[in-house]
């Protein structure tokens, strides 16, 4: 294989550890030799040098919460507008490197074949974002809190369902959310955690109890915090007391700046440690698409001025991306620049098991994102050393 080195230099670099001015970033085919000061590399011959004074550079975004983009479903991969491959390149312009296709609820068949499809689609080489997990939001949720999925599709937890979905989905599964009130939730949690698949909590009227049993039974990941779930009250703790102070629970916050009021964001902010916290776009097919009637699964949703709902109303996933959102944990929590890019790419990275991504140091994956310093636009997006997406204007 031949050896292909490229300098990377910009204003400045957010690892997202640290920020370093008038930085550099070596790459050597697939991974990152070196991370610093410009000051201390030097440019020679063989190296191919991209030069960015007006800009800076973050690992790439992982979003483990997307629906799809582009024109194509993930929970109705067969039927979408646009195929898997355009959500890839979409998510690529705008700075993800990694993703996790999520799908909802269905009729049984459906999401066994759908799960079979996509996964398949996935183990497929594609030129944008890489997907690298299959996210399943359902069935086991509670009806009550069922948002844009159809509850007719919901069901009470039944472990063979779960084994058959985790297999269809042949190896990829890394998240479920199910609703920690049902009957089972304890057995489904050993399953899921035998299966190596995180089992996060949302769509539930879950009380005091059933939350930190589920807990304590494993269950340590929050599925966007305050979306689907009961209000915070002060006599009856529920899911959302608990995910805010527990720091074993891990929460998702959607940071499209619709979902969540900003002085919400802002106490999720306060309450959780930056490494418990994990930023999500809950993106859907019209992501990157223009105003019309789109799905998510069985689900029809209107888009209007960028704003995702059902027929009847509900808020139905979200037509923005991680670019456009992650500085609204600066805005509205108040998070400093480097614990906010930590949201979307180090601490997904890390809670699920992706070590060698997430950061920019050596020996890690030159996974990265450039954006232009007043406009926060992508200037390019390498993805394992590749040149996946460069702005043209």
């Amino acid at each position: 294989m031949a050896r292909i080195r490229r300098m990377f230099c910009a204003k400045k670099l957010i690892t997202p550890e640290q920020s370093i001015a008038n930085g550099a970033l070596l790459t050597e085919n697939s991974s990152i030799l070196a991370v610093g000061g410009i000051s201390g590399f030097r440019r020679e011959q063989e190296i191919e040098v991209f030069d960015f004074p007006n800009a800076y550079i973050t690992p790439g975004f992982i979003d483990t919460h997307i629906h799809g983009a582009g024109g194509f479903d993930c929970s109705r991969a067969a039927e979408s507008v646009n195929p898997f491959s355009a959500m890839c390149a979409i998510l690529g312009s705008r700075g993800v490197t990694g993703f996790f296709p999520t799908v909802v609820a269905d009729e049984r068949k459906k999401m066994l074949a759908n799960l079979e499809l996509l996964a398949g689609e996935m183990q497929r080489p594609q030129q944008g974002a890489e997907a690298i997990g299959i996210n399943i939001e359902g069935p086991f949720l509670n009806p009550e809190k069922c948002g844009a999925q159809p509850a007719m599709f919901l069901s009470e937890i039944d472990l063979g369902f779960a084994r058959e979905l985790i297999s269809a989905g042949k190896g990829l599964v890394k998240l479920m959310t199910f609703a920690p009130e049902l009957k089972n939730a304890d057995k489904l949690i050993e399953l899921l955690c035998e299966n190596q698949v995180m089992p996060s909590m949302g769509h539930s009227c879950a009380d005091e109890f059933s939350t930190l049993k589920a807990v304590d039974a494993g269950a340590r990941y929050c599925t966007h915090l305050f979306n689907g779930m009961s209000s915070l009250h002060q006599r009856d703790i529920g899911l959302i007391g608990i995910a805010l102070t527990d720091r074993r629970v891990t929460v998702e916050l959607i940071i499209d700046g619709i979902h969540v009021h900003p002085r919400i964001v802002d106490l999720v902010c306060r309450c959780k440690r930056v490494d418990r916290l994990i930023g999500i776009s809950d993106g859907t097919m019209a992501s990157g698409m223009p105003d019309g009637v789109y799905s998510i699964g069985p689900a029809d949703i209107v888009v209007r001025d960028g704003f995702s709902q059902t027929g009847g109303g509900v808020l139905a996933g979200s037509s923005s991306m991680l670019d456009t959102g992650w500085h609204s944990l600066m805005s509205c929590g108040h998070l400093t620049e480097n614990d906010a890019a930590q949201s979307v790419t180090a601490n997904p990275a890390r809670v699920f098991n992706f070590n060698d991504r997430g950061v920019l140091l050596p020996c890690r994956r030159a996974d990265l994102a450039i954006f232009e310093m007043e406009t926060n636009r992508v200037l390019m997006t390498v993805r394992g050393g590749e040149i996946i997406y460069r702005d043209q204007a």
